[in-house]
């Protein structure tokens, strides 16, 4: 038997606003609060341990040096890659420009933050 990703754990300076937006994104709900400001969420009805990891935004102020060693990518599930990019702008998604030939059939954008992630191309089922 294999691991499997349970969480990702994201540091952020201000934990409630990334909460908000990655809820927003990935339709998310907050599944609970640490004392230390700690915030998790993930899939309604099925929070950890489901076929979805779960997201906890951890109060980090750090700066960030250089670029990500790991980002996030996201596939649309009821709407085209188009649609899906307008969504992600007006939820606050900034496009980001890490190289791109401009050919790529996908989009680098940041969350409110500037961690990156990219929109892929491809419409997945939802889970």
């Amino acid at each position: 038997m294999a691991c499997r990703i349970s969480e990702l754990v994201l540091d952020a300076a201000d934990p409630d606003r990334l909460a908000a937006f990655w809820s927003e994104v990935l339709g998310y709900v907050e599944l609970g609060r640490e004392d230390d400001g700690s915030i998790e969420i993930g899939p309604p009805g099925t929070g950890f341990g489901g076929p979805q990891p779960t997201i906890i935004l951890s109060p980090g102020n750090e700066p960030r040096t250089g670029k990500l060693r790991l980002h996030i990518d996201v596939n649309a599930t009821d709407r085209d890659q188009d649609a899906e990019l307008e969504r992600l702008l007006a939820l606050g998604a900034k496009p980001v420009d890490v190289g791109q030939t401009g050919t790529e059939n996908w989009h680098v954008l940041a969350d409110p933050e500037g961690n990156e992630f990219c929109l892929l191309h491809a419409r997945l089922k939802p889970v």
